[in-house]
């Protein structure tokens, strides 16, 4: 399975099905909040159909109960990894994955990762405004650590601080990595970028590429140099 997650920042079902129509073999992709919101979760359905893989990614945050029943749903639309924020704690952590369990019926629940810190969340912000004491990689460990305890199977992190929570979490914990930029991009809006070549050394295991991918003159050359790096 690819080790690239394109990032579908899109707003309508049109763009979405003209922008897959171009890859022959499945693909991983991201549909967040933006295309979720646009199109509802029938979208899910729609790529699913195109035989690719789903990260469904709406940061669930609530409390326990209502966070196992939400997950209990998104299970039973077959999407391959969804989230929730680690900032929900441990119980609400334990509960969306056991309503990943009965969503799934039996079957392969789909993989559960944790948001830690978002890419776009400076020290200072995490400091001041969050009133988060410490380092920005000394709340991200902490959040993984929770994350492992109530049985996630990885966190999303940026690319600098993979290494560090493999060390922590062991190998087998999933570190999913967006804010990555081909060297010649914007960063845009994002804090803490890197490209796929750090991503690649940094033991990431998953990437998510947005924009590096979906306004590339040739998106599908492009996803594939791409995934050539993190598979090479």
């Amino acid at each position: 399975m690819s080790k690239t997650i394109v990032a579908l920042d899109f707003s309508s079902k049109e763009e979405v099905v003209d922008f897959l129509k171009q890859f022959t073999e499945p693909v991983y992709v991201k549909i967040g909040m933006e295309l979720t919101y646009a199109c509802g979760l029938e979208i899910v359905e729609t790529v699913k159909k195109m035989g690719h893989h789903i990260f469904l990614d709406l940061k669930l945050h609530d409390i326990p109960n209502t966070v196992k029943g939400g997950m209990k749903n998104l299970a039973r639309l077959g999407v391959d990894m969804t989230n929730v924020h680690c900032g929900g704690g441990i119980a609400m952590m334990k509960a969306a994955v056991e309503g990943l369990k009965e969503g799934a019926q039996g079957g392969e629940r789909p993989l559960c990762i944790g948001v830690t810190q978002l890419t776009s969340t400076s020290q200072e912000a995490m400091n001041e405004e969050l009133g988060i004491e410490g380092s920005v990689i000394d709340c991200v460990l902490h959040y993984a650590q929770n994350a492992k305890a109530a049985g996630l199977d990885g966190v999303v992190c940026s690319v600098h601080e993979a290494k560090k929570i493999h060390e922590v979490c062991g190998d087998d914990f999933l570190t999913v990595t967006p804010g990555i930029r081909l060297a010649s991009d914007s960063v845009d809006d994002q804090k803490r970028v890197a490209t796929p070549q750090l991503a690649k050394e940094e033991g990431c295991d998953y990437i998510v590429v947005g924009r590096s991918i979906t306004k590339a003159n040739d998106p599908k050359a492009t996803y594939e140099q791409i995934e050539a790096i993190m598979e090479g």
